[in-house]
């Protein structure tokens, strides 16, 4: 595939409401869209004259369109431009499979891209981007392909209005000399007070690279198709990705002397938690709707959305779920009972209640997670009465910002660890690593005290130019404020009195006390342990310090990656993308530990080398340099590349005799008392 296509098929991403045939890109590229391909005054927009006189410079590149024949064949039931898509809703999600299905069932690239010239021209823009980066992630021609992050496509999904209105004046004021633009502030508190104590959170929940991690990790495990989601373990990530959310959510509740979340028991209940995004839908009169304090979640009856459930389903999908639990089984859709079995048992689960296409027995375990979101992301609109689109529970891209995700999440989580409570806890055999001791364990921070980690607030820019449709192009620049912490070394010290081997070492970081400050039980602590890092270490004979930077954490993404932009100069198409290719999938590293307090939040920091040996997997698949997020993103094109339960050690209760965390530990384990401090309200730019 030459550099110019995999150029061209990005323009297709740029300014995603405005017609397919004005410029694209900074270049202000024209694609020449074959006359069929549009519909109604479009056609006479569209002619060479047109363009040329409207839009374009003489200097303008043309791109051509070889059309394909009958592409409208693949054209889904229609999404009305200015709706909201979600991949919560089943309809939703059918059309963008059928697309993904004609795209990857293109014979070459030439077709592949006038398919999706064809594809850009006639669908809802956010479901367009959906499946053509769904396409390009898992076609072996693009996949290398360096994709828009989607704060800088759509960011009304994660900036509020005045934002994008003070954007917007500011490049009809300064225009075309783009270079004297004013970078906007973001107000850190632009959708809440004090006066609510979850918005204490919003620094985590609001998080542009949080919500982008869901939304890409989204893109990379799809529900469908079958041949796509298809991945080994997906079931089991959905499982643990979600498990780690909460408990470093939890950590940042306990952080702000909050109470550990409270998962949704009584869908009938009030939802006590209120939420107002203050986002604005700049393709549609409908912004994105908040929800009051006390909502009651109701049947949804939505014809648009050919969306129709009851509470009740909601109720006996998951009382179906915890009986498979309680049986040891599941029934698949011929009769048959499918056993949960330690190995695969939460892998099956997992692909039933996100109810992706691996799912056992769709019809009768149905879709309990997506029709949570579902519920209550139209809690303000249940019959479409008011003609109101979803909240931003409706989208994976935006569900994170409301207090209520984690709660929903927890009710998910309970599911997964009541299955996890069947297991027997691990025998000390299996732990132990023979011969292998953790003598020592610190972490530091150049120039400061041993076992203190430090986080700050800072400024840094994004560029929302790519999202601004209709206006003049270049840069224009906006200032958000994040938690970001100082770099830090672990300093491991392990003793070898075997022979050389390799082993696993294992990082996790849990609160040492509750939110009433008393000391954690094992069986509460460990579902608290947040994974820091994962990786293999030779082992010679003797003693050895393994020292490991922060930065290469198997769970995060660089900051860079994260707010790329495509606008500057990146490595050329062909060549193995560092930092700017498939890899978008991973927890910004910026997010890598909690934000602790100013006086010091006590930690107990965790670190385990296990035996390589029971944690190698086989592989033959081709290698991949995508591996550096690989903890809650896998992989790509290989199995997930440890053979241990995802979590593990911690992803079981103990065994019988264990109450602490010093009385579950073996030789080949070592705790240490670290502390997070925070810097107050300094702002680091």
């Amino acid at each position: 595939m030459s550099a110019a296509t995999a150029d061209n098929l990005l323009l297709l991403f740029d300014r995603p409401n405005e017609p397919i045939f004005t410029p694209k890109g900074n270049e202000k590229k024209i694609i020449q869209v074959p006359e069929e391909y549009l519909r109604g005054r479009y056609k006479e927009l569209n002619s060479a004259d047109a363009v040329e006189y409207r839009f374009a410079s003489g200097s303008s590149e043309r791109i051509p369109v070889k059309p394909i024949p009958n592409p409208g064949l693949a054209l889904p039931e229609s999404l009305k431009k200015d709706a909201k898509f979600s991949l919560f809703i089943p309809l939703h999600e059918q059309m963008a499979t059928q697309v993904i299905d004609f795209l990857l069932g293109m014979k070459n690239m030439e077709d592949f891209w006038a398919a999706a010239v064809y594809f850009r021209a006639n669908l809802n823009p956010q479901l367009f981007n959906y499946a053509l980066s769904v396409a390009m992630l898992h076609s072996p021609e693009t996949q290398d392909s360096d994709l828009y992050p989607l704060h800088s496509l759509f960011p009304e999904k994660f900036f509020d209005g005045e934002v994008l209105y003070r954007a917007r004046e500011e490049v009809e004021i300064t225009r075309p000399e783009a270079d004297e633009r004013i970078t906007i502030d973001i107000d850190r508190n632009f959708s809440g007070s004090d006066l609510d104590i979850e918005h204490r959170l919003a620094y985590f929940r609001e998080d542009i690279g949080v919500n982008l991690h869901h939304w890409h990790w989204h893109l990379v495990y799809p529900t469908s198709p079958r041949d796509i989601a298809d991945k080994d373990r997906r079931g089991e990530l959905f499982f643990y990705m979600h498990q780690q959310i909460l408990a470093r959510y939890n950590m940042e509740r306990f952080c702000n002397n909050l109470s550990r979340v409270k998962r949704l028991t009584n869908f009938r209940d009030p939802i006590r938690e209120a939420y107002f995004p203050k986002l604005t839908a700049t393709q549609s009169s409908k912004n994105w709707v908040g929800r009051g304090s006390n909502a009651v979640m109701q049947d949804i009856s939505r014809p648009e959305e050919n969306l129709f459930f009851d509470i009740q389903h909601l109720e006996r999908w998951r009382d179906r779920l915890f009986d498979a639990i309680d049986l040891g089984y599941v029934i698949n859709t011929k009769g048959e009972k499918v056993q949960l079995t330690e190995k695969n048992g939460i892998d099956i689960l997992g692909n039933m209640v996100e109810a992706s296409d691996l799912s056992i027995n769709k019809p009768y375990y149905g879709n309990l997670h997506n029709m949570l979101h579902m519920a209550i992301a139209n809690i303000h609109d249940p019959d479409f009465r008011h003609l109101e689109f979803a909240s931003v529970m409706g989208d994976s891209a935006t569900a994170m910002r409301d207090p209520v995700f984690y709660r929903l999440h927890m009710a998910i989580d309970d599911i997964f660890q009541t299955y996890k409570s069947t297991l027997p806890g691990y025998p000390v055999q299996e732990l132990y690593f023979r011969n292998v001791r953790v003598n020592k364990l610190s972490v530091q921070v150049e120039g400061k005290d041993e076992n203190q980690l430090f986080t700050f607030w800072k400024k840094s820019a994004v560029n929302l130019s790519n999202g601004l449709d209709f206006i003049e192009r270049g840069a224009i620049y906006t200032n958000f404020i994040h938690l970001q912490h100082q770099p830090f070394t672990y300093n491991i010290e392990v003793s070898n009195q075997g022979s050389e081997r390799k082993g696993t070492v294992r990082i996790f970081i849990a609160p040492k006390y509750d939110e009433r400050g008393e000391t954690l039980l094992y069986k509460d602590q460990r579902k608290f342990f947040v994974e820091l890092d994962r990786f293999t270490v030779d082992l010679s004979k003797g003693t050895q310090m393994i020292k490991r930077k922060s930065e290469h954490s198997s769970v995060t993404i660089p900051f860079e990656r994260t707010y790329r932009d495509l606008g500057k100069k990146r490595p050329g198409f062909g060549e193995r993308l560092e930092r700017f290719n498939f890899c978008g999938c991973g927890w910004p590293h910026n997010m890598l530990i909690a934000k602790g307090t100013e006086t010091g939040y006590p930690c107990q920091l965790f670190v385990m080398v296990s035996n390589f040996a029971d944690d190698e997997v086989e592989d033959d698949s081709s290698s991949d340099e995508c591996k550096d997020a690989m903890s809650y993103c896998g992989v790509r094109n290989k199995k997930y590349p440890d053979a241990r339960a995802m979590g593990f050690p911690f992803d079981r209760n103990a065994r019988e005799d264990v109450t602490t965390l010093e009385e579950f530990m073996t030789p080949n384990m070592k705790v240490t008392d670290v502390k997070i401090f925070h810097l107050g309200n300094k702002i680091d730019s």
